[in-house]
């Protein structure tokens, strides 16, 4: 238990995690406060995953194994059954948070301290979170909302996560953005807390160029999925051409989008989820941009002073 009085509950569904799973345990086993329980769900693996954890299993009694079938497919619905199917199990014991954590996830070892902190600190709190690093960088909170919590570790408050439903099963992905909508629009507030990073081991994507195009191709399509507007899809291009593969990666991206959009591909978010994620995002624009405003004036107005000078 930490010093605010908070237990947490941790799931990881793992499929084949063999190659990062052993740093996550050190990670989680080094923890300042541990969970109460750390159930493992391993949907089907096939690697050495299932043996890795029960040989931590046995060293912890918190920490346990819980094996899935095997499914000959591999997506986020999977991935969200697996994490509702194990919070089901171990829901009885005592808790106010619960947390899901990729099998690939590496962080400090006050990191889960200084969430539950968060939470005590503000009961407005429904899920916590930080940025990520892959391959040494960090998302851009710049051009991005620190309301959105990323899905390599979505910490929720117990109340919270039961009035949203758990995970809804998104075969295309995108089940933390709509976990966050979802408690935001049930009047919970969300936050990324920017002061830490947890670091993801595990590439998004193929160092293939063509696999990178694809899938590129395929985020834009679970952008059109999760109710982004048009207009922001169109400005987010800009943003990614400075990421690579740079202009045609943004090109894949946007493509993926609008051709999702004339396919009239189903959503797995209601209408109500859909406007309330496209009136989020023209206020953020709208706010970019009397933020780039005022800057632009304010830099006008110092050139003018020094050319006086």
């Amino acid at each position: 238990m930490s010093a605010s009085g908070l237990q947490y509950l941790l799931v990881t569904p793992a499929k084949n995690e063999e190659a990062f799973i052993e740093l996550t345990i050190r990670s989680v086993v080094d923890q300042t406060v541990r969970p109460v329980r750390w159930l493992v769900v391993s949907d089907g693996s096939t690697d050495s995953t299932n043996e890795i954890v029960s040989r931590a299993a046995q060293q912890y009694d918190w920490i346990e194994l819980f094996k899935m079938p095997e499914r000959t497919t591999r997506d986020f619905g999977g991935k969200a059954h697996c994490f509702n199917t194990g919070y089901a199990r171990i829901a009885h014991l005592p808790h106010q948070v619960i947390a899901s954590l990729d099998a690939d996830i590496t962080f400090e070892r006050d990191y889960f301290e200084f969430l539950l902190d968060k939470l005590a600190n503000d009961p407005s709190l429904g899920i916590v979170g930080t940025p990520f690093s892959e391959n040494g960088r960090t998302y851009d909170y710049r051009f991005s909302s620190t309301d959105h919590v990323s899905g390599a570790c979505q910490v929720f408050r117990r109340e919270c996560f039961a009035s949203i439903g758990g995970y809804v099963p998104a075969r295309g992905g995108g089940i933390d953005v709509i976990a966050v909508l979802t408690a935001r629009l049930r009047g919970w507030h969300t936050r990324t807390f920017t002061e830490k990073i947890s670091h993801h081991h595990r590439p998004m994507g193929s160092a293939n160029h063509r696999r990178k195009l694809i899938t590129s191709f395929r985020f834009g399509q679970k952008s059109y999925r999760l109710g982004y507007h048009p207009v922001w899809q169109l400005f987010r291009t800009f943003y990614q051409m400075t990421r690579k593969p740079y202009v045609i990666g943004a090109c894949a991206d946007t493509l993926g989008y609008f051709w999702a959009m004339l396919c009239r591909v189903e959503r797995p978010i209601s209408i109500e989820l859909v406007q309330f994620q496209q009136r989020d995002q023209m206020k953020r624009l709208s706010a970019f941009f009397k933020k780039f405003a005022i800057c632009k004036a304010a830099a006008t107005q110092n050139g003018s002073f020094r050319a006086r000078v």
